[in-house]
């Protein structure tokens, strides 16, 4: 029960390990219950490594550095980061095909960019929040 309303005053309690240590969990005197909260906070089994907290699948979810400036990341099914958000209020978002092909960023300074792709996986077509834009879907269906 304890373990359990320690994990849901964290999970928007960041820097996380910089935290943990200031509610009394160190690796070194509870590596069971530090794991237990880890995990909890990020609802998947995870590992940590120095300052770094990886998935079951040894992808890096978290990240904070001496200072505690922090960094986590999200991702599909498929591996793919489709969310980053650091201490300092940035922000980006990933869209991918389902080749796993990048085709939508946008960030908190409202930067975006489209991009789209033949069944070859080159890119026809890539636009972006400048008003840039890069059109090749004209030439591939020509050459069909």
């Amino acid at each position: 029960m304890y373990l359990n309303k320690i994990i849901q005053v964290m999970k928007n309690d960041f820097p996380l390990i910089k935290n943990m240590e200031l509610y009394g969990f160190t690796e070194q005197l509870s590596s069971d219950e530090y794991n237990y909260v880890l995990s909890g906070i990020f609802g998947e089994p995870v590992e940590k490594s120095g300052n770094l907290i990886f998935n079951q699948n040894e992808i890096r979810i978290y990240s904070e550095d001496y200072n505690g400036s922090w960094t986590k990341y999200e991702y599909d099914n498929n591996g793919n980061k489709i969310y980053e958000e650091h201490s300092d209020g940035y922000w980006r978002r990933f869209e991918y095909d389902n080749n796993g092909k990048l085709t939508y960023l946008e960030d908190s300074y409202g930067y975006w960019s489209k991009r789209e792709y033949n069944e070859n996986g080159n890119r026809i077509y890539y636009e972006d929040s400048s008003g840039y834009i890069e059109d090749y879907r004209w030439k591939y269906e020509k050459n069909n």
